[in-house]
Formats: structure tokens, C-alpha cells, sequence
């Protein structure tokens, strides 16, 4: 059950070396196994070459990406770059050459099941017990997106559904946010419309009426105190400012 307060994640993202760019991602075709190739992304400013195959959204050859993340301590050099992990990548809509390089000798990674997979509906799961807390919740998103990625944004959705179909709640409070603060990434400006953060909400919104939670116990909100799950967000702070917190109270 994710019930955590908000904490700030600066001094997390302070403590390590980070990375942002926007760069044309690369693929590596390895061969250790299904899911094994590697991402590959340069940062124009310095001319390294990352390996961002650790990023729970994958990249779309065709499209540049906007990559965040921490330079990893013990990442090794599976992919024939500098081991970026964790690591957020948004893909944006600036067209991109697809581009694929042999193995080179590199290995790759075995594939394995990420933890924040969503969970078959067969699998027994433990539910809250009364008197039921107020549910916390934060679904993630990525960069001008107000896509429920795989293996990311569904996790948390999933876990958000999950408890208010557990206590069936006197009401559902929802808050999107975008990031509407303007910020430099690689000699270009990004920044999200304002409209984005009530799109993300109603999306949020359309999956519990769907998993049958009833439309008038669910209320848009300007804002909520979040983010509250930090574990979304893996330590770093920049894509806090896309997000959307749930607010889940009880009977």
C-alpha cells in the first residue's frame, strides 16, 4: 500500500551526478536473450554516449528523447556507454533517423521482470484492513505525455485502483500537475502547457470510473500536497512537476 507523505527529492538528486540531454537515441543489437538490447543516447554538450536501457520507458528510434537520470556508480559498460540508472526518458515528437550498431562485442543485459510491474488479477493480494487510512497516491508521466506507461505510470495506477476498490471511499480527490516552469535542455526550452496537468487528471479519473469506482465520489482539485509516493519519481526531482496525486478518503 503506498500511504507516504511528500518528500522533497532535491537533496536525493544533489547527491549524485545527474544527467539531462535531448539527443536521437541509438540501439545496440546484442544478443543475451529476449529484451536484451541496449539504448544507447549521446549528450551533445559533452559528446559521451549513455546507456539508457535502464529507463523503465523505452525510446522510439524514430523520435529524440529527453533523458534524466544519475550516472551509476557500479553500472559497468554493458551497451558500450557510461551506465545511466535510474533514468527517466520521455520521447518527444522532433523526428529522429533510426539508427542500429551491431553488438561490437557488448553483451547486453539479460532481461528480468521489473519489480513495478502490475500483478495478474488471479494473484491474491493483501488488502487494507478497517478502520481504513487516507490513500496517498502519485502516477508519474512523462515529458508532454499523458500516456499510463508500461511498467511505470500503470504500476502506480494499478496500486491507486486497487485501495480505493479495497475501501470504497466517501470521495476521490485528484490533482494533476504539469511543468509549466520553462527550463534549458540542450540549447532548447521545454516546457508543458498548463492544460496538461487537467488531461493527466481525467485520465486518472476515466481508469477508476472504469474499474468501477462511481463518478460523483471522484473530484478534480486545483492541487493536493503531493508528490506523495516518492519511489515514483526514483530520487530524482525534475519530473516531479509531472505527475498527478489521489487523494483517497474513507467512509
Amino acid at each position: 500500500m503506498l500511504l507516504l507523505g511528500a518528500v522533497l527529492l532535491t537533496g536525493a538528486q544533489d547527491a549524485h551526478q545527474t544527467v539531462r540531454f535531448i539527443a536521437c537515441p541509438v540501439y545496440r543489437d546484442t544478443d543475451n536473450g529476449r529484451k536484451s538490447g541496449c539504448w544507447l543516447a549521446s549528450d551533445p554538450a559533452t559528446g559521451i554516449r549513455y546507456d539508457v536501457t535502464a529507463a523503465p520507458t523505452k525510446p522510439d528510434w524514430n523520435h529524440a528523447i529527453l533523458v534524466e537520470g544519475f550516472v551509476a556508480t557500479n553500472g559497468g559498460d554493458p551497451c558500450g556507454g557510461t551506465v545511466i540508472e535510474p533514468a527517466t526518458v520521455s520521447v518527444l515528437e522532433e523526428p529522429c533517423t533510426r539508427h542500429l550498431i551491431r553488438a561490437e562485442g557488448y553483451q547486453g543485459r539479460r532481461f528480468a521482470l521489473p519489480a513495478r510491474n502490475v500483478r495478474p488479477l488471479y494473484e491474491a493480494r493483501n488488502k487494507p484492513s478497517q478502520p481504513f487510512a487516507e490513500g496517498r497516491f502519485t502516477i508519474p508521466f512523462g515529458y508532454r505525455s499523458s500516456f499510463i506507461t508500461y511498467q511505470l505510470s500503470d504500476y502506480y495506477l494499478d496500486a491507486t485502483i486497487n485501495y480505493a476498490l479495497d475501501v470504497q471511499p466517501a470521495r476521490i480527490e485528484i490533482a494533476g500537475v504539469a511543468q509549466t516552469v520553462p527550463d534549458m535542455v540542450s540549447g532548447r526550452e521545454i516546457v508543458e502547457d498548463k492544460a496538461l496537468a487537467r488531461t493527466r487528471a481525467e485520465v486518472v479519473r476515466r481508469a477508476l470510473i472504469l474499474r468501477g469506482i462511481a463518478p460523483e465520489r471522484i473530484r478534480i482539485v486545483k492541487a493536493l500536497s503531493g508528490p506523495f509516493v516518492t519511489e515514483a519519481f526514483d530520487g530524482l526531482s525534475w519530473p516531479q512537476a509531472r505527475r498527478v496525486d489521489v487523494r483517497i478518503v474513507p467512509e
